[in-house]
């Protein structure tokens, strides 16, 4: 026997997907501050609620004071893992939203603005679906589009310093 590979003929078709960084990164980013911001206020919320609910009857044993840290314990993981939750599914939704907004406008034709109107129809959604009043709706927009240059200046910065990295490695050959 010969651990040559020639003898087994053409090698098998395997199936490639290629998914830009884009589309899970931002999103992934998004869930990842939003569980974080979710178990900090769930938490902090959860523990205020129970000792308002319990304040009109402490504990007079030791087992009783037990039992009531071991149920605070509980309620307080149980209020931040519920926030995380929730928190964590807004914020990737919406940072799913931009990402399809700006592979739309790439897909148009209109590449080199993606990122402002990404941010811009993102801050208009959000404004539409929270309702907000005219004045917020202004800083929202203004803080979408903000986000959006920023994202622009920073593919931007990429790009050069990417082609200035080839042109140094062609000048050393």
């Amino acid at each position: 026997m010969s651990t040559d590979d020639s003898n087994h003929g053409p090698p098998k078709p395997s199936i490639r997907i290629t998914v830009p960084e884009r589309y899970y990164l931002l999103p992934g980013a998004a869930i990842i501050a939003g569980t974080t911001i979710g178990l900090m206020r769930g938490s902090r919320t959860a523990s205020l609620r129970f000792l308002a609910e319990n304040a009109h009857r402490a504990p007079t044993t030791v087992q009783g004071w037990y039992f009531y840290n071991k149920t605070k314990n509980y309620r307080v993981l149980m209020g931040g893992l519920k926030e995380a939750g929730a928190e964590a599914a807004k914020l990737g939704v919406t940072a799913a939203g931009f990402v399809a907004l700006e592979e739309g406008c790439k897909r148009v034709g209109l590449e080199d603005i993606g990122e402002v109107a990404a941010g811009l129809g993102t801050a208009g959604l959000f404004a539409a679906v929270y309702r907000l009043p005219w004045k917020a709706t202004r800083r929202t927009v203004v803080l979408g589009v903000l986000l959006g240059t920023t994202l622009r200046g920073l593919r931007w910065s990429r790009d050069s310093l990417r082609e200035q990295a080839s042109a140094r490695a062609e000048a050393e050959e």
